[in-house]
């Protein structure tokens, strides 16, 4: 790591510190030329691709995943920590599984397991735009199907 006071590449880690969402480190630094100190940041280099629905990769995105989440959630139970949690659950999982590509049918259907057992409405919000229903019959057929028998 090059000291951003004198550029000198040696520096020593002085302290070191897991941020809330345990895929990053923060570590504080001190140049050893300079004696100046420096703060830097280490994540995990997720290295997924998500196939799109017409044949496209990108690059898997947490923030891609919360933002959708949110939508999904706001008006909930469900709050906003939450779902921060439940992004980095499903992270951590693809990670753990060493996953390198996965289909946004997969992912899509990682979140809706989730999101049944935290609350029916995010789940149906979540699955409105994932299944992309084309009419009202559609979403009061899922109603229906998920709906405990009277």
């Amino acid at each position: 790591m090059r000291c951003p006071f004198c550029s000198h590449v040696e520096s020593k880690v002085a302290d070191s510190r897991s941020l809330q969402d345990q895929n990053s480190v923060k570590r504080r630094r001190e140049c050893l030329k300079c004696q100046n100190r420096f703060t830097t940041f280490e994540t995990v280099d997720l290295t997924i691709q998500v196939k799109k629905r017409d044949g496209t990769y990108e690059d898997f995105n947490p923030d891609k995943l919360l933002k959708g989440l949110d939508m999904a959630c706001c008006h909930s139970k469900v709050s906003h920590d939450q779902v921060r949690a439940l992004v980095s659950k499903i992270t951590a999982q693809l990670l753990a599984k060493q996953v390198r590509e996965i289909s946004t049918k997969d992912l899509g259907d990682i979140v809706i397991s989730y999101l049944k057992k935290m609350d029916m409405v995010a789940y149906i919000r979540f699955a409105c735009v994932y299944r992309r229903f084309k009419d009202i019959d559609e979403v009061v057929n899922e109603i229906k199907s998920i709906s405990p028998k009277v």
